[in-house]
């Protein structure tokens, strides 16, 4: 009759338990792990919402100091016509409304929940537009420098044709 060492089953069985216990806490800590993972994505997105968004107000802010001052400016100028300045203020408002358009848009974005969008939906779409306001913004400097390098062109056209009727 075969003899059987009932220690050798007993370790075997204490490690199964063993490795049984680890497995599980193994699995727990995946689980925890994988928890972690999503409450930081969580946080990442709406970190970039916010980042988008405080990028937009600062877009916003500039656009608005620069249509205010750059627009006065080129409109105060003996050297642009009446016409003109017509179509002028009526490209810059075409750029504010624009971007208030914009902004009524993200409102409705951060504050509803009619769009079903998730965290990484709604910072994309904020980033979005993010960049049409920087895009804006570089809009209305360069019809800003447009308008400037007019004036500056007429202004000296100007002393050319006074000089030579100096003379």
């Amino acid at each position: 009759m075969p003899v059987y060492d009932n220690t050798n089953f007993i370790s075997l069985a204490k490690q199964l338990i063993e490795s049984a216990k680890q497995t599980s806490q193994l699995l727990k800590t995946v689980e925890f792990l994988k928890q972690q993972k999503e409450n930081l994505e969580k946080v990442n997105n709406v970190l970039n919402q916010l980042d988008a968004v405080s990028g937009l107000i600062a877009n916003q802010q500039e656009l608005q100091q620069l249509v205010q001052n750059d627009l006065s400016e080129i409109l105060s100028s003996p050297y642009i016509t009446s016409e003109e300045a017509g179509r002028i203020t009526a490209s810059f408002q075409s750029i504010v409304d624009q971007a208030q358009i914009s902004l009524d848009y993200v409102q409705q974005i951060l504050s509803s929940d009619f769009l079903k969008m998730d965290d990484g939906q709604r910072a994309e779409v904020l980033q979005e537009q993010e960049q049409q306001s920087r895009e804006r913004v570089a809009e209305v400097e360069a019809k800003t420098r447009r308008y400037k390098q007019i004036i500056s062109f007429r202004k000296l056209q100007d002393k050319v044709n006074n000089r030579e009727a100096e003379d």
